[in-house]
């Protein structure tokens, strides 16, 4: 075994992270489509990493909509990761390890309200020994702090990590402290490569 430890992004590896698709459930007309996309998501950063309130962003967002999306926003902001739907090769992929003896660690740029609920609609997320939001931190990838982070709060050696994310960033700032690491696609076969599974 090269690796203990897999860390695993959430968004686009646990989970199909799209913006669109998500947002299409809510709206079906492309203007007003375009006036919650610009309104909702200019600031989806920043909820990530947890340098504004998600609350108080959702309320200042509704307030300078026209009237006729504000229920629209609220159902939003409410529910909008019921349609961040599970990634079940990678999902399998866990299991996997599992059995195979290897511990699984999330380390995801997420905000508080999906931090909140996450566990409760993503099961596997209970098989995780452990799991780092960056909202709650106020940190998020690439900064190195999180990592430092999730290697201290776990006793973790970078050295016997494994990372997947689907951005290039992110797995570069994880090698710069010692942690390999996959741009990640999707490709079970080539992840097990990498880590020799």
């Amino acid at each position: 075994m090269n690796y203990k430890n897999i860390i695993f992004d959430f968004g686009n590896v646990v989970g199909s992270f799209d913006a669109d698709y998500i947002l299409n459930h809510y709206v079906d007309n492309k203007k007003d489509f375009q006036i919650l996309s610009d309104a909702i998501f200019h600031n989806w950063p920043a909820l990530d990493a947890g340098t504004v309130d998600y609350d108080q962003v959702a309320e200042e967002t509704i307030a300078i909509l026209p009237a006729r999306l504000k229920t629209t926003a609220r159902n939003f902001y409410d529910n909008w990761f019921q349609y961040v739907n599970p990634l079940s090769d990678t999902w399998d992929f866990i299991h996997e390890l599992k059995v195979a003896g290897y511990s699984i660690y999330l380390l995801s740029n997420a905000s508080t309200r999906f931090a909140e609920v996450a566990k409760q609609y993503y099961s596997i997320l209970n098989e995780f020994d452990g799991i780092v939001f960056s909202a709650p931190l106020k940190l998020a990838k690439p900064d190195p702090a999180i990592y430092r982070y999730l290697f201290d709060t776990y006793q973790l050696k970078p050295e016997e990590c494994f990372f997947l994310d689907d951005l290039a960033e992110n797995i570069a700032a994880g090698q710069a402290l010692g942690m390999n690491g996959i741009i990640f696609t999707g490709d079970i076969p080539a992840v097990k490569k990498a880590i020799g599974f």
